[in-house]
């Protein structure tokens, strides 16, 4: 996996990404709004810990900057004397990174005051896969001929893996996604690490479901093929378990992101939109249109069979 998406000629090494133009759509493709509702949360981080400057914003996983932007956009008070961090392996993806923030591949290591953001990070780090062979077994993947295969072996069964489930099952062991965390929350002295993304709270849930359901992929708007098959051509992602990342340290808040966004104020800036685009209809300029656009945003960021169902991890340090 780590080959398939970050190695040379790896899927994010070279065209894949997200947008509209790109392979698939994350909350920050559907538009600004969902920025503009972040960098409220971020602020009332920022204003918890007594308003500091050097605030930091560490967005993980940047993408291309999609986020990044719109974020900017809302012009945080966090960032009035702060500095927006976007971190990402690909370097086609920073070459698109916005003006007035730092691009870098890697993570600072020590966050005196600031918001970590992981929006789909997670599910997009390599996992063990685990099959159930008569017990669980661990896959292997090996070169055979011009691609890969699987091979089963025999090693300690982690412990967030069930005893029984039907044979042939399988399930992810997120051991990069954990110590991620870990590495994470030891570099935030003050602040939270606020992840979004597609959840399962237990392993066992994630076991006893047929495996193209968590484990997917993508390219080009569509569900992909195997995930061992057109290497570096396709989007390889995971159902996250959450109890995985709880066994490094339980979240300090977990909600579904149609709550998260309804929290932090989501349904005032659509209203805010509905009530511009009334006064200026007649006539409209480009940021009245914008204005008009919160709505149909609002409705599939908060759609709860699609976006709205994402899982809103928070971890506070102080």
């Amino acid at each position: 996996m780590q080959l398939a998406l970050y190695g040379d000629g790896g899927f994010y090494s070279g065209s894949g990404r997200a947008g509209r133009r790109g392979d698939f759509l994350t909350s920050p493709e559907v538009g600004p709004l969902f920025g503009n509702v972040v960098a409220n949360a971020i602020d009332a981080v920022w204003t918890k810990l007594g308003s500091p400057e050097g605030f930091q914003i560490v967005e993980v996983g940047a993408g291309p900057g999609t986020l990044a932007r719109s974020i900017l956009a809302a012009q945080p008070k966090c960032l009035a004397n702060g500095e927006y961090i976007a971190v990402e392996v690909g370097a086609s993806q920073r070459d698109s990174h916005p003006e007035g923030i730092t691009s870098t591949d890697v993570m600072p290591t020590s966050i005196e005051n600031g918001v970590i953001i992981a929006n789909e990070l997670f599910d997009n780090l390599p996992f063990e896969l685990w099959v159930f062979d008569d017990g669980w077994r661990q896959s292997h993947i090996i070169e055979q001929g011009d691609g890969f295969a699987e091979v089963l072996q025999n090693a300690p069964t982690p412990s967030c893996l069930p005893a029984r489930v039907p044979h042939g099952s399988r399930a992810p062991v997120q051991t990069v996604a954990a110590e991620w965390l870990r590495t994470a929350l030891g570099s935030l002295k003050n602040g939270s690490l606020i992840a979004f993304d597609y959840c399962t709270p237990l392993t066992a849930e994630v076991a006893s479901m047929p495996w193209r359901e968590w484990l997917r992929t993508y390219a080009g708007h569509e569900r992909g093929t195997h995930y061992l098959r057109d290497a570096g051509q396709q989007d390889i992602t995971t159902q996250v378990c959450i109890d995985q990342l709880a066994a490094v340290r339980e979240p300090d808040a977990m909600r579904s992101q149609s709550q998260f966004l309804q929290l932090w104020g989501i349904d005032e800036l659509v209203e805010e939109g509905r009530r511009v685009w009334t006064e200026s209809a007649a006539a409209p300029t480009l940021a009245v249109m914008k204005m008009r656009s919160r709505i149909s945003e609002a409705e599939a960021l908060l759609d709860p069979t699609g976006l709205g169902n994402f899982t809103v991890l928070q971890w506070d340090n102080r």
